[in-house]
């Protein structure tokens, strides 16, 4: 992914953190709460095989919908 694009997603991963701030379900591997930032950074390497800087520019609006997606769907 282009500089620009990256820098796009990462802006994009942290207002998602910021909804999810306090809503992703207790985890005991997690006492202090979970990170939402790293969980979207983490779901999106999971789910495209690659991190967001790695991912090609034409898939940007699909990783756009997913991380959506994992706002409307905490896990």
């Amino acid at each position: 992914m282009n500089e620009e694009n990256a820098k796009k997603i990462w802006a994009y991963i942290q207002e998602s953190g910021d909804k999810l701030d306090g809503k992703l379900p207790s985890s005991r591997n997690h006492p202090k709460g979970r990170n939402p930032y790293a969980h979207v950074a983490i779901c999106v390497k999971s789910k495209f095989g690659h991190s967001y800087k790695e991912i090609p520019d034409e898939r940007m609006n699909e990783v756009l919908e997913y991380i959506d997606y994992l706002v409307e769907n905490p896990s």
